[in-house]
């Protein structure tokens, strides 16, 4: 690739990905600081959030800017991924989420990352759909509802914590299904577009 080709790729969208990414690493310092729980917690839900709020603005600039690359098609959902596998196993970690949780969303984004490997390797992008979209904001949804203090709110709102327990799994339940799913249409949508190695055509 020329040098005018890589500054065509790393553009402005592109660099707010990367950056995205460059929050994982400070999200897991806040989590697991010796800073009380609570502020802990908080702090990295903050930065969690943030990096989750820069998907649609990397997006939002390279659709204004039309700066829409296969480097950004590849980049941006990896970073998502980054910050949600680290997320869920810093948290399984922590004995907040459950590890069979965890294992299914990671090995569904492992095995669509190498999809897309093997899909740009070829020169071909398979951007993803509404069910990979809803599946990335129930994931966020779950994640910080995992960091945020719900049992000692509900005690404050003199509810049930059984209440925040029962909804965290319905999330659970809600986030593996759906990332599932999403993650069968992708390889039904990539079926007669990427070849598979070692398959002939």
């Amino acid at each position: 690739m020329t040098s005018q080709g890589k500054r065509s790729q790393l553009n402005l969208a592109n660099s707010i990905t990367i950056a995205r990414m460059l929050l994982v690493p400070v999200f897991l310092v806040l989590l697991f600081s010796e800073l009380p729980e609570l502020w802990g917690d908080l702090a990295a839900a903050a930065v969690f959030i943030l990096a989750a709020a820069t998907d649609k603005l990397d997006g939002y600039v390279a659709r204004r800017t039309k700066q829409i690359t296969t480097l950004g098609q590849f980049l941006d959902p990896l970073a998502d991924k980054l910050l949600i596998a680290a997320a869920l196993i810093a948290l399984v970690a922590q004995d907040r989420v459950a590890a069979w949780v965890a294992t299914v969303i990671i090995v569904r984004e492992v095995a669509v990352s190498v999809l897309r490997i093997i899909g740009v390797s070829q020169g071909v992008s398979i951007p993803a759909d509404r069910y990979g979209k809803l599946k990335t904001v129930l994931q966020i949804v779950y994640i910080v509802y995992v960091l945020f203090p719900t049992a000692d709110i509900a005690e404050f709102i003199n509810v049930s914590t059984d209440v925040a327990v029962a909804i965290q799994w319905v999330l659970a339940v809600a986030v593996v299904v759906v990332t599932l799913y999403s993650g069968v249409r992708y390889f039904i949508n990539a079926r007669g577009i990427i070849r598979m190695p070692g398959t002939s055509g």
